[in-house]
């Protein structure tokens, strides 16, 4: 399968984008959707090969070559700092990470935060953001609904992805600092780029050419 390029696509909110950006490159194939029930989808024409999987496996399948390529959002991979080769920022999917409290119980500093229990889907970046302001604090790892957290009891605050910020507002939470803002990349296997560079560095500069075209 060599002359293959096989690509994972992340379930949610950046598929769409992402196949579309992908068809106007000449990277499609039939059938490509979030539901359909194929594991693997491939154009034998063009020889793409097509893997959609859950958002946090994107790395996963491109680290160990399962992909060529993938599409994932920037806190994905910092939160997981995966050995992958980072191609492009194609822009899209556009959301910061930031730490948010009660309304009622904002502080005059960061540093008045210290010593308190934060609810994360993203420990490995909220311990990095705490360390560089030299607060400590006990982090509680959550795979969903991070704003419950201080609402029940179980942290004082709270570190998460916003796009709107209309669910804290909804939940009574204050945004206290943006810690940075991540966008969807397209990475690939470090083996694969070298391997397949000329292609891969075609679709590259492809997508560069329709990305520009699109800020027009």
């Amino acid at each position: 399968m060599d002359e293959y390029i096989t690509i994972a696509l992340p379930k949610g909110k950046l598929f769409d984008k992402s196949v579309r950006l992908l068809a106007k490159v000449g990277y499609s194939a039939e059938n490509v959707t979030e539901d359909s029930r194929k594991l693997v989808i491939s154009n034998e024409e063009t020889k793409v090969r097509f893997i959609i999987a859950k958002t946090v496996d994107v790395p996963t399948y491109v680290e160990y070559g399962a992909a060529d390529i993938g599409i994932i959002g920037k806190d994905v991979l910092l939160e997981q700092d995966k050995d992958v080769v980072e191609l492009l920022d194609l822009g899209f999917g556009r959301c910061r990470l930031m730490m948010a409290v009660p309304e009622a119980k904002r502080r005059a500093k960061l540093t008045d935060y210290a010593h308190l229990r934060v609810a994360t889907k993203y420990p490995n970046c909220a311990k990095a953001y705490f360390n560089k302001l030299g607060i400590q604090t006990e982090i509680v790892k959550l795979n969903g609904s991070i704003e419950l957290g201080p609402i029940v009891g179980l942290s004082e605050m709270i570190v998460d992805i916003v796009e709107t910020g209309r669910t804290l507002k909804e939940n009574k939470l204050a945004e206290v600092d943006s810690i940075f803002t991540a966008t969807a990349r397209l990475i690939a296997n470090r083996a694969s780029f070298k391997l397949k560079f000329a292609r891969l560095h075609k679709l590259v500069e492809d997508l560069r050419i329709v990305l520009n075209e699109e800020d027009k």
